[in-house]
């Protein structure tokens, strides 16, 4: 018997074709599988990512608002927005504001850290914001939205009243 017959079977029971077709298939599942697509991540590593709760705080220098104390609120639902895509919502935990400061000389020669007088005319204020959510975390950081968040990342914080830009300078979980 033969390893191929004239019709293109192996040992007459298996056809070439379909056997290509089959490999086909399983390559294509494998790369899907495995092979990190444009997030960096692949799907059996976000299918293994476990959901918790997570924790960034948010910095936005020279927020510029008259009476940002009276515009965001420690409770509120706002839209995450991570480099310039919508990410779902956040909850704002809390919410801290402080004047800028700058360094002034003194005559004695020490260094005196002092409100700077500009951003008080002006209505510029720093804004620390703790933001709470659910987010994947795998093996290599925080996923939320299809999207990684680490120290650094831009992000947006929109309600219907204010947008807030700013970077994330911690996250925990």
């Amino acid at each position: 018997m033969a390893i191929l017959d004239r019709h293109g079977r192996l040992w007459g029971k298996i056809s070439l074709l379909d056997l290509g077709v089959v490999g086909v298939v399983a390559i294509a599942l494998a790369g899907l599988l495995l092979v990190p697509g444009n997030n960096g991540y692949s799907i059996a590593q976000l299918v293994t990512a476990e959901t918790k709760p997570v924790t960034v705080e948010m910095i936005a220098r020279g927020l510029s608002a008259t009476a940002p104390e009276n515009l965001i609120k420690a409770g509120d639902r706002v839209s995450l927005v991570i480099r310039n895509q919508p990410r779902g919502q956040i909850v704002v935990k809390a919410v801290r504001f402080s004047t800028p400061k700058v360094l002034v000389a003194k005559p004695d020669g020490t260094i005196a850290n002092l409100p700077d007088p500009r951003a008080q005319e002006t209505s510029q204020t720093d804004v620390i914001l703790t933001l709470a959510a659910q987010a994947q975390v795998t093996s290599d950081g925080v996923v939320f939205g299809n999207e990684k968040i680490k120290v650094g990342t831009s992000l947006d914080v929109e309600a219907p009243s204010y947008i807030v830009r700013g970077s994330a300078m911690a996250v925990t979980f």
